[in-house]
């Protein structure tokens, strides 16, 4: 399967959706190669190295795919139904703060299999998400946050760019997690 078609439904014999073009396939394209590199600094690890904090940084391989992996959900969720999917980031508890702080870390009884397979399932609903999506111009409110402060609201479009950049962004942290384990790279 190509990232420009939809599987075929052999149950039901239905044929596969013509190629997907234009600014979707693109946005297809990018975001897809950003999560294989991604996915590609686990290669050949264990839980436990997945789960292994190399840098001054609490940052982990395994835990970086469970944050891309919640921060895609999110924003897809806020794609669909708007900022009520999202929490008011200014009024942020200790305990939300520890929550956020958990998806950075491979707790007691993750599996790298299970994080890559979340994140599969994650990927698979974007993706159909941008296929089926009637207008990438469709805006929404922003949630409260510090960060947004100036911005009203963001469209489809600025959305799945932001998920493509913070993708990017965590991809390149992966791979310096990488290299100080065990000195593989992902590029280079």
């Amino acid at each position: 399967m190509t990232v420009n078609q939809l599987p075929t439904d052999q149950s039901a014999g239905t044929p596969e959706a013509p190629a997907l073009t234009g600014e979707r396939a693109d946005l297809l394209e990018v975001l897809t190669k950003h999560r294989n590199f991604l996915r590609f600094t686990t290669r050949d690890l264990t839980d436990e190295q997945a789960g292994l904090r190399t840098t001054k940084s609490e940052l982990c391989l395994g835990g970086l795919i469970k944050h891309v992996t919640a921060a895609e959900r999110g924003w897809v969720d806020f794609i669909l139904e708007g900022p009520s999917t999202m929490p008011d980031f200014t009024a942020m508890t200790e305990e939300d703060f520890a929550r956020r702080e958990a998806q950075f870390k491979m707790l007691p009884g993750e599996t790298l299999a299970g994080v890559l397979e979340a994140y599969e399932e994650v990927a698979r609903r974007t993706d159909e998400v941008v296929r089926t999506l009637p207008d990438l111009n469709a805006s929404w409110p922003l949630p409260k946050a510090p960060w947004f402060q100036g911005e009203t609201e963001w469209s489809a479009r600025r959305v799945l760019l932001h998920i493509i950049a913070e993708t990017s962004q965590h991809a390149g942290h992966a791979d310096i997690i990488r290299e100080s384990l065990d000195g593989a790279k992902t590029m280079g």
